[in-house]
């Protein structure tokens, strides 16, 4: 058995967890299906994308956390969702090659997203 199997969870800290849970909600188009004051869970394309409560900073060099990249069909229709919805671009719609395309954007609260177009995986 392989020691991980696919990506599952990708855990967000938030300084808001309301505001937070909404703007989510709102760029994903869902409704989260746990939503308690310590942790908002959403499932979006059978990943599960978790909100908790910001913790003081860790002030460790390199400690910049995870940015997981989300699948999507259109990755100009999505990055432009996301900037329409608030969200900030970090790096612009990229042609990394072989047809694979990605881009970064920040949340209100200065999350990075990333997004990616890669028609040669197939989930």
């Amino acid at each position: 058995m392989p020691a991980a199997t696919a990506l599952m969870t990708a855990i967000t800290p938030v300084p808001d967890l309301g505001a937070a849970r909404d703007w989510y909600a709102g760029v994903f188009d869902v409704r989260p299906y746990f939503d308690q004051p310590f942790y908002v869970g959403f499932d979006v394309a059978g990943f599960e994308l978790g909100l908790v409560p910001e913790e003081p900073p860790v002030n460790v060099a390199g400690n910049r956390g995870v940015t997981a990249y989300w699948g999507v069909a259109d990755l100009d229709a999505a990055h432009a969702r996301f900037l329409a919805h608030g969200a900030t671009e970090l790096h612009a719609v990229t042609d990394v090659g072989g047809d694979i395309r990605t881009s970064v954007v920040t949340d209100p609260y200065g999350n990075a997203i990333g997004l990616i177009q890669n028609p040669h995986f197939r989930r």
